[in-house]
């Protein structure tokens, strides 16, 4: 094929005088820079490989990391393992077996990514979001999404949503608005951890996080001022009442004194906020995480005591009960909790 043949069947000679023109026309400081931007521009994004590798989180688990490639850059995210352990487990044996597990099942699915999905993907536009993530969800649907594992397919998902916010040319946010019809963004009410129980702390709370918030805030920038003044406020309250050493920090920065009872960490953190100044402008928030402390049917609120009075174990109804009380008893109480349909049976 000679020159000239080559530019015909690409249409270069139109393509390059369109881009000769627009630098006229935005009279360019440099046009070279500009010309090339713009006919970068031209060529539309295509995805045109998958690589994913095992990485180790903040707390040394594994996980998966995706490099998503495209004719014009790599896109990059990562997401947990399959069943990922959290926090320090009550049984370090079971633990080390829920590592070397996870270990094997990221192995798994970072071979799967880099084979069967790369090669579904491969040639699809990115900002075709939809596409993408059902071509994913195609390859496991018999298997329910076990094969590739929920996590390693959000990591391919979260990688696509970025290289189709570099094609268009706006920030990932304005992307995802777009991607689900919303013309109007605005950023979030932060929820902010404080006090860490569950399998994130070591001390006696059976919940996993206790929040604040700060709905009473004009902005995210207030709403983070207000966040960190409570929280140094609280770190001073549990340095009166149980010591230095209970200001020690769970897996997700929130405080950790050694508390066993629920109200007892909501009386803390309202204490916070009523000296902070922020009274009926602070919302409490609480992630129970209760299937951490679920056995059989029934969940165990003594589950990280050494001496269990045998006492605290309660039904499907019990807890309801328990979170129908917090409720009423704290006007604006938010509760995050995941219920799985076989626990809700007492």
């Amino acid at each position: 094929m000679s020159v000239q043949e080559y530019l015909e069947k690409h249409l270069l000679p139109r393509k390059i005088e369109e881009a000769v023109n627009a630098a006229v026309r935005a009279k360019a400081a440099d046009p070279v820079l500009f010309i090339s931007t713009h006919m970068r521009r031209a060529a539309p994004a295509v995805i045109t490989r998958v690589c994913a590798r095992q990485i180790l989180d903040s707390r040394g688990a594994p996980a998966v990391e995706v490099d998503l490639h495209t004719n014009k850059a790599v896109h990059r995210a990562s997401a947990a393992g399959p069943g990922a352990p959290e926090g320090a487990a009550v049984d370090a044996t079971r633990d080390v077996e829920k590592r070397r597990l996870l270990a094997k099942a990221v192995a798994d699915s970072v071979r799967l990514i880099n084979g069967k999905v790369s090669e579904a993907l491969v040639g699809m536009d990115p900002q075709q979001q939809a596409q993408i993530d059902q071509a994913i969800m195609d390859l496991d649907k018999a298997h329910h999404r076990t094969e590739v594992g929920a996590n390693a397919m959000l990591a391919v998902s979260i990688a696509a949503c970025k290289a189709g916010a570099a094609e268009k040319e706006v920030p990932l946010y304005k992307h995802i608005a777009d991607l689900v019809g919303k013309s109007a963004t605005t950023l979030p009410v932060p929820a902010i951890t404080v006090i860490n129980g569950g399998t994130h702390a070591g001390n006696n709370l059976p919940i996993q996080e206790i929040m604040i918030l700060p709905i009473g805030a004009k902005n995210f920038e207030e709403a983070m001022q207000m966040g960190s003044e409570t929280y140094h406020h609280l770190k001073d309250i549990i340095w009166e009442k149980y010591g230095s050493d209970s200001c020690n920090i769970g897996d997700d920065g929130g405080f950790a004194p050694n508390i066993s009872s629920i109200t007892e960490g909501l009386d803390l953190v309202i204490a916070a906020i009523d000296r902070a100044g922020y009274n009926g402008r602070i919302k409490l928030a609480i992630d129970a995480a209760a299937t951490d402390f679920c056995v059989g049917k029934k969940y165990d609120l003594e589950f990280k005591s050494a001496k269990k009075s045998g006492q605290n174990f309660k039904t499907g109804d019990d807890m309801i009960e328990i979170y129908s009380q917090l409720c009423s008893g704290i006007t604006c109480l938010w509760i995050y909790i995941f219920w799985e349909a076989n626990l809700l049976t007492s």
